[in-house]
């Protein structure tokens, strides 16, 4: 049985109504606050039973939000938008040029890749901030791409392992353009205009939806529900962000932390299931435009990867023929379904 479209217009209003309330999910508080590392982590914050409740919530509401996608909704699920399937073609050029900004910026500024690593003082840091600007530039012009992109999804992690594990898995969301641009690169047609076979682009899309859902999970515990002084800082500096204080509800801080935190999980795990990908993408956008306004040029060149995942997500997710690709998760082998199905 399927859903009407007006149905599912009211779905998709419901969600962005629930999941756009706490619009700090998508602000990167190690960008904003002075020493950043000096906040340890507390694992014992996530595992509260409030915070587990939230996140054991959140588990449940992906599962259903792909059920919904597999067994009741059409694929494009909001038809009115498969103007945007024509970008289609182009979407590896523009991903590319996303990302040869975002890393020309971190370059100028000192950071290789992440803010959590700033070059200043490292043996090789002038080489690094070289190598990535030489990258920024050769994405930016979009010729020959599959080398560019190999070498950043290599020396990326190369590099990260000096700010530790949480670095290198904040910062999987420009390794997952890496890949992605890795199997389909921009072609030397016009506008690098390409259309790859089903099998490659689906191995590209799932490399790109687990680096960017990877990393928002990594920044939900590691900013927030697992380091919760960081979290309180970042709130206590900037109160605009306590969107739920402007309409009059007072909640605790920690509660806020929980929320917020819970929220990017959930974006997270929207992004990696596939599910609706048109529908989670307008609404993840919401706060992700929103801090805009707060954090101005950095957030928007720190983000600047992540819009360009969300365009690819979108336009993707746009078209019936490539639709289904979005959403599409790496099956059992079969050897393994078959000893799984043989009883003890």
């Amino acid at each position: 049985m399927k859903i009407s479209v007006g149905r599912l217009g009211a779905l998709a209003g419901a969600a962005a109504a629930v999941l756009a309330v706490p619009s700090p999910a998508a602000a990167h508080e190690k960008w904003f606050v002075p020493d950043p590392h000096g906040y340890p982590g507390d694992w014992s914050f996530a595992v509260r039973p409030l915070t587990l409740a939230f996140i054991l919530g959140v588990a449940l509401v992906t599962v259903g939000w792909r059920y919904l996608a597999v067994r009741r909704l059409p694929s494009p699920e909001l038809p009115g938008l498969s103007f945007l399937g024509r970008l289609v073609p182009y979407v590896p050029r523009l991903l590319a040029i996303h990302l040869g900004v975002s890393l020309l910026a971190a370059a100028v500024s000192g950071h290789f890749l992440t803010h959590d690593l700033k070059v200043e003082g490292l043996p090789a840091g002038d080489a690094l901030l070289l190598l990535e600007g030489a990258l920024g530039v050769w994405f930016i012009t979009g010729i020959r791409l599959r080398p560019a992109a190999v070498l950043l999804a290599l020396a990326g992690p190369l590099a990260l392992l000096v700010t530790g594990p949480v670095g290198l898995l904040s910062a999987m969301d420009l390794l997952g353009v890496a890949v992605f641009l890795a199997f389909v690169p921009p072609s030397d047609a016009t506008f690098g205009r390409v259309e790859p076979d089903a099998v490659t682009l689906g191995r590209g899309l799932l490399a790109l939806r687990l680096g960017a859902g990877g990393a928002l999970i990594t920044l939900a515990f590691a900013e927030k529900l697992a380091n919760p002084a960081l979290a309180r800082e970042t709130l206590r500096m900037f109160p605009q962000l306590d969107v739920f204080a402007l309409v009059g509800i007072d909640l605790p801080a920690d509660v806020f932390v929980t929320v917020a935190g819970v929220t990017e999980l959930l974006f997270g795990l929207l992004v990696i299931s596939g599910a609706l990908p048109q529908v989670a993408v307008l609404v993840a956008g919401i706060p992700f435009n929103a801090t805009l306004l707060l954090f101005g040029g950095t957030e928007l060149l720190g983000h600047l990867p992540v819009y360009g995942i969300f365009l690819t997500l979108l336009a993707y997710g746009s078209d019936p023929r490539t639709a289904p690709l979005v959403r599409r998760l790496p099956r059992l082998p079969r050897r393994l379904v078959r000893r799984q199905a043989v009883p003890a």
